[in-house]
């Protein structure tokens, strides 16, 4: 244990100490800001709602649902129960560029949610996958160079995240193919009606 930590201290202080400048201080401070893309997650949600047919319905409830559980098995159910201090208030020199956040930290909500979306939608939209993948990358990356959390706490999230991605990912795979086979019944069933009466 006493070597893990010590791992996990050493990936902190790379991220944290060793590549720490000003132009990254901003680069990952507006990155891990979930409030500053909340109007580009409307838009995407809304295009994928209204505009991308049976299967982006099926991705935004889905989704919707998958963060939600995601967010609060991470809030309420594990940091709860490990109660890791963050570094940034157990470590007197970690660099904090936008203070240190309330609660605990192990796993990083951040890298669970953001996986957990990642391989979700990746599995839906395999050609866009790279977008996901370097997006939920470089928010989990931030809060280990923000000081906020560990890199186990990232590391954890994102393997707990993808776990629930993929689970949803089946969900929402087969509940799309079940409302396919029902219009192709329903289309088949008009085509013979159509035939009969002719």
């Amino acid at each position: 244990m006493e070597f893990l930590y010590s791992f996990d201290l050493a990936i902190f202080y790379l991220f944290n100490h060793t590549i720490s400048t000003g132009f990254l201080d901003k680069f990952f401070s507006i990155i891990t800001d979930v409030n500053k893309w909340y109007i580009a997650y409307l838009i995407l949600i809304g295009i994928a709602f209204f505009k991308g047919g049976i299967r982006g319905k099926i991705v935004v409830i889905t989704l919707l649902i998958l963060i939600t559980v995601t967010d609060q098995t991470g809030y309420r159910l594990l940091k709860e129960f490990f109660e890791r201090i963050r570094p940034c208030n157990a470590l007197s020199d970690a660099i904090t560029p936008i203070g240190c956040a309330g609660g605990f930290s192990f796993p990083s909500n951040h890298a669970l949610n953001n996986f957990a979306a990642a391989v979700f939608l990746l599995r839906l939209y395999p050609q866009y996958k790279w977008i996901f993948l370097v997006t939920a990358s470089l928010v989990s990356i931030s809060r280990i160079y923000l000081g906020v959390h560990y890199p186990s706490d990232v590391l954890a999230g994102a393997l707990i995240g993808s776990a629930f991605g993929y689970l949803f990912s089946i969900i929402a795979l087969k509940i799309e193919n079940y409302f396919i086979s029902k219009r192709n019944i329903s289309y088949e069933q008009s085509n013979n009606s159509k035939d009969t009466s002719g």
